[in-house]
Order: structure tokens, then C-alpha cells, then sequence
């Protein structure tokens, strides 16, 4: 009820906690954008150790389809495409987009002009799972990046 409030108030994009399963699958691509059942935390731990990269956190959306992935941004500007850069010159790929960033104890809408520091924890929501390598290759830390 509160995403749908939320959602009615002007927010442009809503994820709700769904205790019930069946019910995910019902609310997700109306109204509420994003639906989590609990139940699916397993399948996350799981995602969440096979992905490269520093990923804290990994969750399927949209029956698998896609997914919202939380991953650490390393290293520095000479070998990280992300850390010292705004969002907007992230080149992230296509159907790819960051929704926060949590800096510390702070937790940051993403916006065009915000800038990714290192060890900052980037929320990234994929439309299509296939463009996880292409995404983990964006946060990968090179001593050969230019």
C-alpha cells in the first residue's frame, strides 16, 4: 500500500516488499515497478557468489528476467572506468541504470551529476540478466586501464 501511495505522490519508480510469492508476481509491472518476495533471498546469497566483481548484493526482478545488483566501486580514476566520474559519463550497458548509491551511513538518490567515489556500494537495475558480464566489466579495477 505504500508503494502505491508512494507512486501516487509522484515517485517515479517503487519497489515493494512482498511477503507472499504469488502476490509478486500479481502487483509487479502495474503500478509498482519492482515486487520482492522474501523467498527469493536464496536464490540471491547464490547469484551474489557467483557474480565477479565486489557484489554485496544480487536479487531477481520480473521472474528472473532481470535483476538490481549492488556492487562496490574500487580503485581509483586511472583504473576504474566509475570512481571519480559523474553518472551521466558512466557508460553503462543498455537497459542498465543506477538508482543509488550508498556512501558511509548516507544513501544517495542517483542523479546525472552525482559523482561515484571508491567503495562506494552502486545500485545498479538490469533490465536483461545477459548484460551482467558487460556491467561487471564497467566496476572491474584494471592496473591497465588508460
Amino acid at each position: 500500500m505504500s508503494a502505491l501511495l508512494a507512486k501516487r505522490m509522484g515517485a517515479r519508480r517503487v519497489i515493494a516488499l512482498i511477503q507472499r510469492k504469488v502476490y509478486a508476481d500479481l502487483v509487479q509491472g502495474g503500478q509498482i515497478d519492482i515486487a520482492l518476495a522474501p523467498s527469493n533471498a536464496t536464490i540471491s546469497e547464490l547469484l551474489r557468489h557467483i557474480r565477479r566483481g565486489d557484489v554485496v548484493a544480487v536479487h531477481r526482478l520480473r521472474r528472473g528476467v532481470a535483476e538490481a545488483i549492488e556492487i562496490i566501486a574500487h580503485g581509483n580514476e586511472n583504473s576504474s572506468k566509475v570512481i571519480n566520474r559523474t553518472i551521466e559519463k558512466v557508460v553503462l550497458p543498455k537497459g542498465a541504470v543506477i538508482g543509488a548509491i550508498v556512501r558511509g551511513e548516507e544513501v544517495l538518490m542517483a542523479h546525472h551529476d552525482t559523482v561515484i567515489q571508491s567503495d562506494d556500494h552502486v545500485v545498479v537495475f538490469l533490465e536483461n540478466r545477459k548484460q551482467i558480464p558487460e556491467l561487471e566489466r564497467v566496476f572491474a579495477v584494471s592496473s591497465l586501464f588508460l
